[in-house]
């Protein structure tokens, strides 16, 4: 993704508050980055799993440590603005709602790193029939997730609704494939495999959750309104 100027801080601006503004166009600036972060780890676990890059691991380690890095850095500056800066109604909805998305975003990224280690078990396995649809499902998480990054950079106000949308058609899939999965007959070997894809759509299903939560927060931050 494209790192743009995000323009936030144009709802709230003020004259008397320039150093304020500044800080908040930085914080923006970060969770950009941060978001930048998630979705390259997601596009490695997606490798990791459907196409077994299992050194793409080590690399989501590193990531792992930078994306928890700016969930720190950025929840503790937003508390600090919170506390000493004595934010207008519009500072708060704005930094509350910073803090909810940079949760979700680490919430992908933790889970990114979950699926790369469930790769590392799954290898041993046979493929399972059920693989490429698995795959896109991730490949339409991994969409959600860039849809609402985009809608943050260009503040869209419909950008709640809009993934929400995109959301149906990942619980859609995770509802047949877990009755594939729990219903599977006649299994030959060990059911580790199994439990483990079981565990590995509720993990997609639960990052496209987080995408579209992203999305709504920036629906909140322009119109004021939780969709």
């Amino acid at each position: 993704m494209t790192i743009t100027t995000v323009n936030l801080s144009s709802q709230i601006s003020h004259p008397e508050r320039t150093y304020f503004e500044r800080a908040l166009k930085r914080l923006e600036q970060d969770v950009l980055r941060m978001g930048t972060l998630v979705e390259e780890s997601f596009r490695l676990s997606h490798q990791s799993l459907f196409e077994n890059q299992l050194e793409n691991i080590a690399k989501i380690t590193v990531l792992e440590k930078q994306i928890d890095q700016f969930y720190r850095q950025i929840e503790q500056e937003c508390s600090t603005f919170l506390t000493l800066q004595a934010p207008v109604a519009q500072d708060l909805r704005l930094l509350s709602a910073i803090m909810q998305l940079v949760r979700d975003l680490e919430r992908i990224g933790d889970y990114a790193q979950d699926l790369a280690e469930i790769a590392m078990k799954l290898v041993s396995y046979p493929p399972h029939n059920c693989m490429e649809e698995i795959a896109a499902m991730s490949r339409h998480a991994q969409h959600m997730l860039a849809t609402s990054l985009i809608a943050l950079t260009e503040l869209d106000p419909f950008a709640g609704p809009k993934v929400k949308q995109l959301d149906d058609t990942v619980d859609t899939a995770y509802e047949r494939l877990y009755k594939v999965l729990a219903y599977q007959r006649d299994i030959k070997g060990v059911v580790e495999p199994i439990l483990l894809l079981a565990l590995v759509i509720r993990h997609l299903e639960r990052m496209a959750d987080h995408a579209t939560n992203i999305a709504q927060r920036v629906s909140y931050i322009v119109t004021g309104y939780r969709g």
